[in-house]
């Protein structure tokens, strides 16, 4: 493929494009929620709360949008160019595939991973009358399951939800922050997608007691369809500039403990030469200077 680069005209095409130039650090990836042409109620629904949740890093698209992504990934890969997202999630509603969800990411503006997953039970933010969380709030990811672990499609999804829901890198941590937990479970061939609000109780000491409060959205999900990468596509797409490689240190080693052991070259030392503490006990006598001088020393004369 041949892309035609035009040099911008006004500063900010200028800075629009030096937005979407590579980098060495992303920017945190925005997804965009697309509803499909024949989106029911349900489907909406879900796409608004996803959209609550991962505000303000997302788009909502709200005009129907007539596409199949299983059958052709032109519009999607047309709409991730044009609002720079590299997650998207796709709803739609048929006799077939009724209450459908698609969620996927994007590599290149091109599809890498897609997953189609079926609503079986919705809980919608509205109905739970609890308190919600700020926008903006980045959560903590909970699975739960020995399938996110054994199946590869199912290791792949714990991968792609981690992606679409981890938010922004984030330097340090507070206690206070730490407010909005989402929780997977894989069993019995569904997946158990629940959030809760973290509250942090008077404990009588130092650490806080830690209860769960459920929040809002919830669904029971089951998978369809996937369309996964191929293993040196996906190995391409996790591919890391040099820059950012750690460099080796001469000389350091790590033990499984992650004790750190560092190597210093000196020169050979003269032992006897070596200065000890200085005490009372280890000092030497006249005779042993004397012997070590080779003659005996001459006596000091008295003062007259």
């Amino acid at each position: 493929l041949i892309y035609c680069y035009r040099k911008p005209k006004t500063k900010r095409a200028k800075r629009f494009l030096e937005k979407r130039e590579p980098k060495l650090k992303e920017n945190t990836k925005n997804a965009m929620l697309i509803k499909g042409g024949n989106a029911n109620l349900t489907v909406t629904d879900v796409l608004k709360d996803i959209y609550a949740v991962k505000k303000p890093f997302a788009v909502l698209y709200k005009k129907k949008n007539i596409t199949r992504p299983f059958e052709d990934q032109t519009s999607l890969e047309f709409f991730s160019k044009k609002s720079d997202c590299s997650l998207f999630m796709f709803g739609s509603h048929n006799k077939k595939r009724p209450n459908n969800l698609i969620i996927g990411r994007m590599f290149d503006y091109h599809v890498l991973d897609m997953i189609e997953l079926g609503i079986e039970k919705f809980v919608s933010l509205k109905d739970v009358k609890n308190s919600k969380c700020p926008e903006g709030t980045k959560p903590m990811l909970i699975f739960a399951g020995d399938m996110f672990d054994v199946n590869e499609e199912y290791r792949r999804l714990k991968s792609l939800l981690i992606d679409f829901f981890r938010g922004p890198s984030v330097p340090n941590i507070r206690l206070a922050g730490l407010e909005y937990v989402l929780h997977f479970t894989a069993v019995d061939g569904k997946i158990y997608m629940r959030s809760y609000k973290v509250l942090l109780k008077k404990s009588g000491c130092k650490i806080p007691r830690i209860e769960l409060e459920e929040m809002g959205p919830s669904l029971d999900l089951v998978m369809r369809r996937t369309h996964l990468a191929s293993d040196d596509h996906y190995k391409q797409s996790l591919k890391q500039p040099k820059a950012l490689k750690p460099k080796k240190k001469k000389n350091i080693s790590h033990d499984v403990f992650g004790t750190t052991y560092g190597r210093i070259h000196m020169q050979k030392q003269d032992l006897a030469k070596l200065q000890t503490r200085k005490m009372k006990g280890l000092r030497k006598r006249p005779a042993e200077k004397s012997a070590e001088d080779g003659g005996v020393s001459p006596k000091k004369s008295k003062s007259s």
